[in-house]
This record gives structure tokens, C-alpha cells and sequence, in this order.
């Protein structure tokens, strides 16, 4: 609270006021009690509309430099002292500290995207962010905010039809998956890895083929596991047609390489049980010891048994186990391996068609899962040690193990497979696509500007500001890899109006042509449709707010 002292003659004046409480001290004078921040100002109207758009441009410009394959990437470090270093849309906002209400807004908005599609997280927040910067100049003009964001709705319809006229189909089969590497190849080519996105892309399509089923046009993303190992190269990663799991055998001697293995899945633990009651228990002499620890080695040497029984030759156990059980299995030439995360028990019980045991005493035969070879790899001069499950009946589980030369190249890179992963998963579904290099979004901009034209009310100006925005994309394209942005957007509209051809963009790799055919450029139909119709929504939602009430 903030105590202000006045004169006895205002303090009359003020008490009248039901918003201040009137007091008096010992000596009889008036002090107002005012509530702390009362004086704020409120924002309302186009003053709150111009604050929400100026925090949600900030936003954008931070991402406009990672836009395409010559895009500039970001330095992220946590309060942990984390560092991260990515040029990935979706990762730069989830990781910056927001705390206005309508950045948050575009946070979620990558998100969307990035659930949804997997790719173009920051190609939906750099169009965001020209919409609202071309709504700002309209507002200044008097337009309602209402009339802007429908005008906006429309010429978003208008260019997603227009999308769909210039799409095409891409052909593939199981055998011949040659157009969705291209198309992988294009996601790559902003990241990272761009120097090896040719087998980076060829992995990424044989895992989704893998586990992709074509008939129903479906694919099960979670049988795909991502796994990592600092070291090597990023020409070194390669894809297990089964699982790596992070864990080693149990005890040195144990075989290292297990032929045609018989794998029993347990998530019980290989140990005596404990009592669960809190009684202790006092052993006086030498021979009680003795019963107990008799006793305990025949509990261990039962469970041992039951295991060899059934046909098993290794066990992967969710639990530890103590010393004496692991000598035990070693002496009974049953290789282990302890503390195996739920997610891996669950991919190893897929990938083998074992079942996974919850009690020895439901130990069968029939619940082994198989492998044609379980093998321990070491890795250079470290210690580290992984193993890989290989040649597994149900091939429908693959991992993806990434090299590099530190960790966040190898987390860069992971996430440059996920977004790849995702695009071929959309092409599985949707095997329509695009033209990339800013083409799709000049063709459909030259479509809104002529649709507009036969608008006769206010919307139509709208319109002709969306398409304005589109253009920002192959602008910010053209910026970042180091050319003239007016000059070579120009020339790109001339060339598409002139020929019309909606395949003609920004020649970003300088490669002597402008026809994103020849160079190969795709990006999928479904997540540029859901890149236009995500921002034109928090657009509007954004243009509506003109009240902020903190």
C-alpha cells in the first residue's frame, strides 16, 4: 500500500471518492490509502490492437532470418546453462521465455503446425507476422479490425484453391520411393544435416516404409525410435531394422553375441520378496544366517531355472538384480539385461512377438520373443556400450541411430529426421505437393490480387494486403540467402504472369534457374494449406482483442 499525506482541506474532497480509503493519523491527518497500481493505464481499442500486433511482429522478426536452406540458425541457452542450437520453428519458441499473452498465441501456433504437419514451423510464424504487419497499415487507414480479418478469411480461401489447382500427384510404391526422398531431401536442406540430406533423406523414407501400412494409407510414428550416440560422424548413422536399446549385458562374461535368441520380456524383479510388514528380523547365530542366505540362493536358483526351463537365452528384465543373481544366470550361461525403460520393454515386445511376463510363475514357451541376432557394440575409446536387437520377425519396429560430433548435433539432427519423418508420413496420406522456393505463395498471391479485383466492398482492400503478405515469404527466402529481395521477387512474379507457370520461384541455391520443377523443390500440399489457414486464424483472433485487462 501507498500512504500519501495531504492537506486537511482536500482530505474532505478525496473521502468522497469510493475508490481511496480516508484515515487519519495520531495527530488527526488525513492519509488516503490508495491500492498499489491503481494509476495504470488500461489499453483499450486501437491503442491495445497496436501494442498485441507489435508484441507478435517481435516474435516473427526473430524468426524471419531461419527461413529456408539459407537460413541462419539460433543459440538457445537455459537457465540450466543448457545449450541448444537449431534453426527448427517449433523448438526456437518452445525453449524462448515468452510472456506477453499474444506471443504465447504464436508459440501455440507453432506448435499446432508442428503437431499437425511436423514441417513449416517457421514458415507459419513468419506469414502470421506479415499479415498482422499489413493489418497495421490498414487499421492506421480507419478500416475495422472485422472487415480486415474477413477480408483475409476470403482471400485465404481463394488461395487454397488455388494451391490445389496448382498441385501435383507424386506416384510411389513400396518398391520405388524415389519422389519422397526428393521431397524429404527439400525439409533437409534447411538444417543442419544439409551436406548428407541425400542419405539422411533415404533413411528417413525406408523407416516410414517400414512401418507405414499402404493400404490404409496410415503410419504409426511411435514404432520409429529416434536414438543418439555422441561420436563418429553424421555420415555414420544408420538405420536398425530393430531396436538399440542405451543398456549393456550384466556381467563381463557373459556372450556378447546371441545368435537365434529366445527372449524372455520380464517386468518383475529378480529378487527374493521383501516382507510388508516393518518387524525386524534378528538372526542370533551363525546357522539362522545361513538358512537365510540358503534359502535366499534357492528362491534365485528357482527363478533362474523356470527362465532355462522355458527355452530362453536371454533375459531383459524392467528390474536391477543383485550381484549373487547375475553370478547365478552367468553360471547357468543365460546372458541379462537389467533396467530396461516401459517405453523399450514395449518396443522389444512388438519387435520379437514375445509378451511381456508380469510373474515367473506365468513363464511359457509360448511368451518368448525371438531375434535372429542380439549384439553388444562398443563405441571408440569410451566405455559406452548399446544393444542392438536385429532381425526381428515383426519388422514394423526400427530405430534411427544418429551420430555426431557433439550432443547438439546430434539433437539438431534428430529433430531434422522428425520433421523429414513427418513429410513423408503426409505424403503417404496426401500425395499431392507443391513447388517450393516462394512459387506457391507468389501463384497464389497473383490469384488473390485478381479475385480481389471483383470484390466491390471494403474487403477487397483486405485482400489485396493478404496478398501483399504472401509475398513477404519469397522475400524473407530471398534476404536470407544473400540476394536482392524487391529485385528478385519481381522478377519471379514477371517470369509466373508472363509464362504461367506456378512453379517458378526465388533460385535460392543460385543454381541458373528459377523453375523449382528442374531444381527439385517440394514441400507437401496438406501442410501449406495448413500453414495458410493456421495464421489467417490467430490473425483474426488477434485483430478482435481491444481490451487488455491485466
Amino acid at each position: 500500500l501507498q500512504p500519501l499525506l495531504l492537506r486537511p482541506d482536500t482530505a474532505l474532497r478525496v473521502s468522497l471518492c469510493g475508490s481511496m480509503s480516508l484515515v487519519f493519523d495520531e495527530y488527526g491527518r488525513p492519509f488516503i490509502i490508495m491500492r498499489e497500481g491503481q494509476q495504470e493505464e488500461r489499453l483499450k481499442g486501437l491503442d491495445a490492437q497496436k501494442a498485441n500486433i507489435q508484441a507478435a511482429k517481435t516474435v516473427c522478426n526473430i524468426l524471419r532470418t531461419s527461413l529456408g536452406p539459407k537460413g541462419m540458425d539460433k543459440m538457445l541457452s537455459s537457465p540450466d546453462g543448457d545449450v541448444t542450437i537449431t534453426n527448427d520453428g517449433a523448438t526456437i519458441l518452445e525453449q524462448m521465455h515468452v510472456n506477453h499473452e499474444i506471443a504465447k498465441l504464436l508459440v501455440d501456433l507453432s506448435r499446432s503446425q508442428d503437431n499437425e504437419i511436423g514441417d513449416g514451423t517457421t514458415g507459419v510464424v513468419v506469414l502470421a507476422g506479415a499479415l498482422l504487419e499489413q493489418a497495421e497499415g490498414l487499421l492506421d487507414r480507419g478500416i475495422h479490425p472485422t472487415r480486415i480479418a474477413d477480408g483475409f478469411e476470403r482471400a485465404c480461401a481463394i488461395a487454397v484453391e488455388e494451391l490445389v489447382k496448382s498441385a501435383d500427384a507424386f506416384e510411389y510404391s513400396a518398391t520405388d520411393v524415389e519422389s519422397l526422398v526428393q521431397t524429404a531431401m527439400t525439409t533437409l536442406s534447411s538444417k543442419i544435416v544439409n551436406r548428407v540430406h541425400r542419405p539422411f533423406a533415404e533413411i528417413a523414407v525406408n523407416a516410414v516404409m517400414a512401418v507405414a501400412d499402404l493400404e490404409r494409407k496410415d503410419v504409426n510414428l511411435d514404432l520409429i525410435k529416434l536414438d543418439g550416440k555422441v561420436g563418429g560422424k553424421l555420415e555414420d548413422t544408420a538405420l536398425v531394422r530393430g531396436i538399440v536399446v542405451d543398456k549393456e549385458i550384466s556381467h563381463q562374461q557373459m556372450p556378447k553375441l546371441i545368435k537365434d535368441a529366445k527372449m524372455c520380456i520380464l517386468t518383475c524383479p529378480f529378487e527374493p520378496p521383501k516382507p510388508k510388514t516393518k518387524h525386524k528380523l534378528e538372526v542370533e547365530d551363525v546357522e539362522t544366517y545361513k538358512e537365510l542366505q540358503e534359502a535366499e540362493r534357492k528362491y534365485f536358483l528357482d527363478m533362474v531355472l523356470k527362465v532355462k526351463e522355458s527355452g530362453a537365452n536371454l533375459v531383459i528384465c524392467q528390474w536391477g538384480f543383485d550381484d549373487e543373481a547375475n553370478h547365478l544366470l552367468m553360471q547357468h550361461g543365460l546372458p541379462a539385461v537389467r533396467w530396461v525403460g516401459g517405453v523399450e520393454i514395449e518396443l522389444i515386445a512388438i519387435a520379437t512377438g514375445g509378451r511381456i511376463v508380469p510373474r515367473f510363475s506365468e513363464l511359457t514357451a509360448e511368451k518368448l520373443g525371438s531375434a535372429g541376432t542380439v549384439r553388444e557394440i562398443s563405441f571408440g575409446t569410451t566405455k559406452d556400450r548399446m544393444l542392438v536387437i536385429e532381425d526381428c520377425p515383426n519388422s514394423k519396429a526400427v530405430t534411427i541411430f544418429v551420430r555426431g560430433g557433439n550432443k547438439m548435433i546430434v539433437d539438431e539432427a534428430k529433430r531434422s529426421l522428425h520433421d523429414a519423418i513427418c513429410v513423408v508420413r503426409n505424403l503417404i496420406r496426401d500425395n499431392r505437393i507443391i513447388y517450393g522456393g516462394g512459387s506457391a505463395e507468389i501463384a497464389c498471391s497473383l490469384a488473390v490480387q485478381r479475385e480481389a479485383d471483383k470484390v466491390g466492398t471494403i474487403e477487397q482492400i483486405a485482400m489485396r494486403a493478404f496478398a501483399d503478405a504472401l509475398e513477404m515469404v519469397p522475400m524473407a527466402l530471398a534476404e536470407n540467402s544473400g540476394l536482392n529481395p524487391i529485385e528478385e521477387l519481381s522478377a519471379a512474379k514477371a517470369a509466373q504472369v508472363a509464362e504461367g507457370k506456378p512453379y517458378l520461384g526465388v533460385d535460392c541455391m543460385n543454381k541458373g534457374t528459377r523453375d523449382m520443377k528442374v531444381q527439385e523443390v517440394f514441400e507437401t500440399l496438406i501442410g501449406k494449406q495448413q500453414q495458410l489457414s493456421l495464421a489467417t486464424q490467430v490473425v483474426r483472433m488477434i485483430l478482435k482483442v481491444d481490451d487488455v485487462i491485466s
